[in-house]
């Protein structure tokens, strides 16, 4: 009896299906995954010199709400709290100078709507200084 042995098959690991997981797992994270682009605010932020400017010091141009929402401009305070009344009076008083520093002091009981409508007003007349005053609490 001639017994003859068959030769063992070498185990063999089929990595097609394999491949086709990772490509189907590549292309679900590419499509869920979010691109999304943060909000951006270009900021200039000031430099402190060591001796300011004389024209800072003659020109400047503040403003000033009041509790009430009254404003003040240059310390003479207008007529109404209307936005054409505050558009003309800082006009007024800028002339057409734009490169004038806008300091905004706002009582800490000012509406925020207040304090936005004169940076509005501020922003329409082409003012790209401008401030907003605040003060140190006493300790």
């Amino acid at each position: 009896m001639h017994l003859q042995t068959r030769p063992r098959e070498q185990p063999e690991i089929n990595l097609t299906s394999l491949i086709d997981v990772v490509l189907l797992l590549l292309v679900f994270f590419m499509v869920s995954t979010s691109f999304v682009k943060e909000a951006e605010i270009k900021i200039l932020l000031p430099e402190a010199d060591l001796e300011p400017a004389q024209r800072e010091l003659d020109a400047h141009l503040e403003i000033v709400v009041s509790a009430g929402g009254a404003y003040l401009v240059n310390g003479r305070q207008l007529v109404n709290n209307r936005r054409e009344t505050l558009y003309r009076a800082i006009r007024a008083v800028a002339g057409a100078d734009k490169d004038v520093p806008v300091t905004i002091r706002a009582d800490a009981s000012a509406s925020h709507q207040a304090v936005v409508t004169v940076m509005e007003v501020a922003g329409q007349l082409g003012f790209t200084r401008v401030r907003i005053a605040t003060v140190n609490p006493q300790r």
